[in-house]
């Protein structure tokens, strides 16, 4: 197959671009700068030079292709400049959607997020849960204004999307994963109680590929293999690690105080905030997402959760994120 791959050098795109290569397709990957093109080439694809709102690049990249994997996105909280959010994460789909249509593309497989179904607190969002018709942060808004962009592709452009939950594994400390970082490392002190899902970074790759072979044209499939409690996962990674984090768990609206004070702090100094009140919100609404449909319909098989910590916790060790702390008791 011809395949082209937006994103490919992200935490998402370069398991997905390495997994379409390793398959034995001609894999050719969008890369913005030097460093990115070195990336693409050292795993086997070739590199196109240019970035996701250049249309003569975009049409290099597709051209000719059976498969085009739009991965590219920004993943952000809080974020300095939100219209640089949303220029990428919707302008740039819709350049992306534009290009293969003029191309004749055969399938889009277009990345975008578990945050778009829009579920009610306390409610485990699936394909067809009605969105609440508010937004919990700037990146659920145009991740949903993105799909959305997909979704309302012409017709004769044959498109999937794919709705990943929190996706844990090795090569992921940014997240839910520099919280379980922080914990492996006995330096988180403080948490919420709340629900997340998490998809295993192997199932997610698998879940990309696995859309394009056998995904229903403009249908949306979620993957998540496990929605936990805070205070769950971390017994969990605990047994991973033969030490259970002494973690308080602190209310909500405490948390939510907190992002007020050290917002307004930081705006007197000048920075950016470590925490603020859209992460807040997020965090304390808490999601349970049922990603069952991608079972039945493309036959993904989930890891267990205690095997995604497990490599997880084995990758911080193996890149010495764990301080001189042992990662897992087998090692």
């Amino acid at each position: 197959m011809r395949v082209a791959v937006t994103g490919g050098t992200g935490v998402v795109g370069a398991p997905v671009l390495r997994r379409l290569v390793e398959d034995g397709h001609q894999v050719r990957a969008l890369a913005r700068s030097d460093t990115a093109q070195q990336a693409v080439a050292a795993v086997g694809a070739a590199p196109v030079a240019g970035h996701i709102l250049d249309t003569g690049a975009l049409g290099r990249l597709v051209a000719g292709c059976d498969w085009v994997f739009h991965v590219a996105g920004v993943n952000e909280l809080c974020p300095a400049d939100p219209a640089g959010m949303w220029t990428v994460n919707v302008n740039g789909t819709q350049a992306i959607v534009d290009a293969c249509a003029r191309a004749g593309v055969g399938r889009l497989v277009h990345t975008s997020s578990a945050a778009t179904v829009g579920e009610r607190r306390g409610e485990t969002g699936d394909e067809a849960t009605v969105h609440r018709g508010w937004f919990l942060s700037e990146y659920e808004r145009s991740k949903h204004r993105a799909e959305q962009v997909v979704l309302g592709a012409p017709s004769h452009l044959d498109v999937v999307v794919v709705n990943p939950s929190s996706v844990q594994g090795p090569g992921r400390a940014t997240g839910t994963g520099r919280l379980f970082l922080a914990a492996a490392r006995g330096r988180l002190r403080a948490a919420i109680d709340t629900y997340f899902s998490i998809v295993d970074s192997r199932d997610c790759v698998r879940g990309h590929v696995l859309a394009a072979e056998r995904g229903r044209t403009g249908e949306r499939y979620l993957l998540s293999g496990a929605t936990l409690r805070m205070r769950e996962a971390l017994h969990l990674l605990g047994e991973v690690t033969g030490a259970e984090p002494r973690v308080w768990m602190m209310p909500p609206v405490l948390l939510s105080g907190l992002a007020i004070l050290v917002e307004g702090v930081c705006r007197i100094a000048g920075r950016r905030p470590p925490l603020c009140r859209e992460t807040a919100r997020v965090l304390g609404f808490g999601h349970r997402y049922d990603g069952s449909r991608a079972a039945r319909e493309l036959g993904l098989r989930y890891t267990p959760v205690e095997e995604t910590l497990a490599r997880t916790v084995l990758w911080f060790e193996e890149e010495g994120l764990l301080g001189g702390r042992k990662g897992t008791k087998s090692v």
